[in-house]
């Protein structure tokens, strides 16, 4: 994991401008046997699909496309080619929150057989239901993600169980003179939405019926949107809380004053890295929850791969995701780019424990998660529930929980004005 974050960013920036200009500028292969794969770009994916193209023995030749560096980009392309029935895109590696609404538009293949059952076989059921849609698995999970609490120890010599007991630890701190922030993703984007998401999971609430199809944000929501309220007005995160995103919360937590941090597990590389000294100070555990004695549930993010209804070769398209996210590439990816496995076993592996120290938390986490709503218009309610909940220190609980209702309801059937 180390080894990640070290040099991922600029080939990520390369690979991104070199197929951003235009939906041309990386024409797919045409050979007969050809798969061509359209991904967000990975430092070190393309060993795993020189693996698969060895193993084949010739039946296939993947040919890896890199889609651009930020999610809005990579669904703009796929959602611009897929409707226009493009035949060139076969494996399609799409973020875990797009299952429902590619499915519903029929722009991808179920899952089915023997090829369903050796995707189900040994994976973790959260990263599962991220590529489940209406009862029928429409995609392969490739790599899951999930935040933990990362604390520092030499301030808190126990994670706090509790979201309250957080901010009171964090008072405490700043009252004694000492490093005190919270740092978390509080900009107005997908970030925010999954820190809500987990608050109202571990609270035993729903924002979206279980059929994608109504609004909820029942009482769970409202316990929820008052936890981050209390937060935003608890006095103890940092000016830029507000406009920061996944990288900014690490660079603050590295910066020394905080004591708390909400983020992925790529911070911990990161630390290792740039700030050995801290890195040596910190403790992980799994997110705070709501309740005493009852755990969080973590939002889980990732990656799935699945196939294009336009492909002109869907077996061979099948054979080549079940290679691609097989135990052996998803230990090397875990390894070499970052991303946590959805292979139960793999977390048994000895050089994962090398790497991830933190495996076993992860794997608590996994195995009970919070799983966004999955729903044709996933989209517009992330964008909807961003809007709402930014900033944090400004939500008056019941009456944003009202609005939110009506606004997700309004996105959910693809009415009003998107802000």
């Amino acid at each position: 994991m180390v080894r990640v974050r070290r040099t991922r960013r600029a080939a990520v920036l390369g690979a991104s401008l070199a197929c951003a200009s235009a939906l041309t500028a990386c024409a797919p292969a045409s050979s007969a046997n050809t798969v061509n794969l359209y991904s967000a770009p990975e430092e070190n994916l393309q060993q795993n699909v020189d693996r698969c193209n060895a193993a084949s023995g010739g039946r296939y030749s993947i040919v890896y496309h890199k889609l651009p560096r930020d999610a809005d980009g990579q669904r703009e392309q796929m959602v611009r080619r897929l409707a226009a029935g493009d035949e060139g895109m076969d494996v399609l590696n799409l973020d875990v929150t797009w299952t429902g609404e590619f499915a519903e538009a029929k722009w991808i293949r179920e899952w089915t057989g023997q090829d369903k059952a050796d995707v189900e076989r040994g994976t973790l059921q959260g990263p599962l239901e991220t590529a489940t849609w209406d009862g029928k698995l429409f995609a392969a999970p490739k790599n899951t993600n999930v935040q933990l609490l990362w604390y520092r120890k030499d301030l808190v010599p126990e994670p706090p169980k509790t979201w309250d007991e957080m901010i009171s630890t964090a008072q405490r701190l700043k009252q004694e003179g000492k490093p005190h922030w919270v740092s978390l993703t509080g900009a107005q984007y997908e970030g925010l939405y999954v820190h809500f998401n987990t608050l109202v999971e571990s609270a035993g609430g729903r924002i979206i019926s279980d059929d994608g199809k109504t609004a909820v944000v029942d009482e769970g929501a409202v316990r929820a949107l008052e936890a981050l309220r209390d937060l935003g007005t608890a006095g103890v995160t940092s000016a830029s809380m507000n406009n920061a995103k996944e990288d900014d919360a690490r660079q603050e937590f590295e910066s020394g004053q905080a004591a708390f941090q909400l983020n992925w597990p790529f911070v911990y590389a990161s630390m290792q890295e740039k700030k050995p000294e801290l890195a040596a100070k910190v403790g992980w555990a799994r997110m705070p929850g709501l309740q005493p004695g009852v755990p969080s549930k973590s939002t889980i993010g990732g990656g799935n791969y699945a196939i294009s209804s336009f492909s002109t070769k869907p077996e061979l398209s099948f054979e080549a995701a079940k290679c691609l996210r097989n135990p052996e590439n998803q230990k090397a990816s875990a390894l070499n780019d970052g991303v946590p496995p959805t292979i139960e076993s793999v977390y048994a592996e000895p050089e994962i424990a090398a790497e991830y120290p933190m495996r076993d938390t992860i794997l608590e986490a996994l195995k009970d998660p919070g799983v966004r709503p999955v729903t044709p218009a996933s989209q517009n309610v992330s964008t909807v529930l961003s809007k709402l909940l930014s900033p944090i220190a400004q939500i008056d609980p019941q009456p944003t929980a009202d609005r939110m209702r009506t606004e997700v309801q309004n996105a959910l059937e693809s009415k009003g004005v998107m802000p």
